[in-house]
């Protein structure tokens, strides 16, 4: 039993000295209107199951980590999150988890997110959130929505954390945010925001698509449209499954003949509160202060590219394999490498301490390589969750995990002083290659 503001909790014991708390409200919100205080409860709230995530369609990325091994309960009440803690007495470093998916799919509840190997490991707590994706949570629309919702979302589970994560042992002042693609791509977003300051003092970005930059207020009026077109009735009163089919043709409709062009088109838009106009995004989030860790893998556009219909028959072909090969090579550093150097460079210059990596691991039996996403099972969730996982080919579990043991000190270790600990030595201004064994270099190898 465990007592925070809004009233008590129940949780669960997961063993190991931990205990999870899942499902906890940290804001309530109309549909397309702002996060509000989630409001108090009578008696004890069971916090054992899963909250509901928000509604959403199949997760595009199944095709490479493998599907769901249980269904999501989804629901517009989505704006809840999960804690792992080893003990709610002390106070320990906490790390804050924001989920990937393209703005579109994804939810902290997932068991691929499962965080109990983090906190058992580096005593710390873990909190995973919930926040509201796709139309409900990125559309911009006059007198509808404002845009940038599911970023207000993320801002609110924040705040929530600074005001209770103590009552589960956690430190306050010790919060890191982790997350990957759109969760890091979110955690730039954060760091551009005055009123996140003070909410985080270190951060771990996993294959942002910097790149992409953000939507502009002209690109977020034309996606409206497609949308409004597909829906032909009031966002505001319209049925969830009749939001989701309208998204869906939008998108199609965004992403141009073949579906090249898939750059999020429900994403945040430039210039809407609480983010600054994109020319100040970037130059804004390198000025937050905060400490980081900014990454991606060797081969991210595999995840995209490998597979797709219309790609596939070019692959049988070796000269066109070869040159299919360097244009994935290429989008991989456009959207994900260099920018992600670049903002890396700018926070040093801004004097923040930051750690570069590139993730080059990977799996045997598969095509895949070191792809989009392919980081993930060495910090969260299990053996069992990941199995079947295509991007994990015939690896085997143990070699899988001996890696990830010294990733998540890593990560722990930076959480924990700022310092990310491995071996060899990890310093500020060189880039970390991890896997098959971990490797220094230097940055401007990169």
């Amino acid at each position: 039993m465990l007592r925070i503001g809004d009233g008590e909790l129940e949780g669960e014991s997961l063993g190991e000295g931990l205990t999870a708390f899942r499902g906890v409200p940290f804001a309530r919100a109309a549909r397309f209107g702002p996060p509000e205080p989630p409001g108090s409860w009578t008696g004890v709230r069971n916090a054992t199951g899963h909250g509901p995530a928000a509604p959403q369609p199949p997760p595009r990325a199944g095709a490479v980590m493998g599907e769901l091994k249980r269904p999501l309960l989804q629901d517009e009440d989505c704006l809840n999150l999960s804690v792992v803690t080893p003990s709610t007495g002390g106070r320990r470093p906490v790390m804050v988890w924001i989920h990937g998916g393209a703005y579109t799919t994804g939810s902290g509840s997932m068991d691929i997110y499962d965080a109990r190997r983090l906190a058992a490991e580096g005593d710390v707590v873990v909190v995973t959130i919930n926040y509201r994706l796709g139309a409900l949570g990125y559309l911009r629309l006059d007198g509808v929505s404002p845009g940038n919702l599911g970023l207000l979302d993320q801002l609110a589970a924040l705040r929530w954390v600074r005001e209770n994560i103590a009552a589960f042992g956690g430190d306050p002042d010790e919060v890191t945010v982790f997350g990957q693609s759109a969760g890091a791509h979110s955690i730039a977003c954060l760091m551009a925001m005055p009123a996140a300051r003070g909410l985080f003092r270190r951060a771990i970005l996993q294959s942002a698509p910097l790149g992409l930059g953000l939507a502009s207020p002209a690109t977020a009026a034309r996606i409206a449209r497609y949308f409004t077109a597909a829906l032909r009735e009031d966002p505001r009163t319209a049925s969830v499954e009749r939001i989701l089919a309208a998204q869906q043709e939008a998108i199609v409709r965004a992403a141009g003949p073949g579906g090249l062009y898939s750059v999020p088109p429900f994403c945040p838009t430039a210039g809407v509160a609480p983010l600054p106009p994109a020319r100040a995004w970037l130059p804004q989030a390198a000025r937050s202060g905060v400490d980081v860790i900014i990454g991606t893998t060797r081969s991210e556009m595999n995840t995209f590219l490998n597979g797709k219909p219309g790609i596939a028959p070019l692959e049988r072909v070796p000269v066109l394999r070869r040159g299919l090969g360097a244009a994935k090579s290429g989008i991989t550093r456009f959207v994900f490498g260099a920018p992600s150097m670049r903002f890396a460079k700018a926070l040093a210059a801004a004097g923040s301490r930051v750690f570069t990596y590139r993730f080059d691991w990977t799996a045997e039996g598969t095509d895949f390589g070191a792809c989009h996403c392919i980081e993930l099972p060495f910090l969260l969730g299990d053996q069992d969750a990941w199995t079947g996982a295509p991007m994990l080919g015939t690896s085997s579990w143990d070699a899988l995990d001996r890696l990830g043991r010294e990733l998540r000190r890593a990560w722990i270790s930076f959480a924990r002083t700022g310092t990310p600990e491995c071996t060899p030595r990890w310093e500020p201004d060189r880039l970390l290659r991890i896997g098959p064994d971990l490797a220094v270099s230097p940055a401007a190898a990169r």
